[in-house]
């Protein structure tokens, strides 16, 4: 398995994890995202594992609704991209990305990876859950958004960066560079 590989299988697996353990009565509460509520986010997540999947000609099938069943909708979606990042010719597939030339593999780890972090912090903190966020997952999205450039600020992206508090932690500084309010 890839590097790339087990980190999504990492960050699936948490992100799974925050879903399944969503109160049944929180799925309508607000997230850090505007507009969204902690189904949004999920619903978000999901989408956009098909979004790169079509991106080399494939697609996530016939999976359960976000809607009806956001933690069922999740673990199908996942074992789709999963599949593919552990099939080398799969992971291998290119295609003319954002940022150029690419692999589905590569745009897994640049996007879809980022997005698990930062959407499962979202997701946590819309629903009550432990939000800390592996220090070694924040040096790496904070090393990956480098690649955004300007683009990070664009609108659906990410927000305008926020000054955190004095003394505030590595993963406060993290989340407000990304325009969310972590304190």
């Amino acid at each position: 398995m890839s590097d790339i590989a087990t980190r999504y299988a990492r960050l699936s697996d948490d992100f799974a994890a925050t879903v399944a353990a969503v109160p049944g009565d929180r799925w309508s509460s607000e997230s850090p995202c505007e507009g969204w509520t902690a189904r949004d986010v999920v619903a978000h997540v999901v989408e956009t594992q098909g979004m790169f999947l079509r991106l080399v000609g494939r697609d996530l099938g016939d999976i359960p609704s976000v809607a009806e069943d956001p933690s069922a909708a999740w673990d199908a979606a996942r074992v789709v991209v999963q599949a593919d990042l552990d099939d080398p010719e799969r992971a291998g597939a290119e295609f003319d990305g954002f940022f150029g030339r690419t692999t589905f593999a590569e745009a897994v780890d640049r996007f879809l990876n980022f997005d698990l972090i930062t959407h499962r912090w979202d997701l946590a903190r819309a629903t009550g859950q432990d939000e800390r966020i592996d220090p070694a997952d924040i040096a790496w999205a904070r090393e990956a958004t480098r690649v955004f450039g300007p683009h990070l600020r664009r609108e659906g992206v990410c927000g305008p960066e926020l000054t955190p508090p004095d003394g505030a932690d590595e993963q406060t500084r993290f989340l407000a560079f990304l325009g969310r309010r972590a304190w």
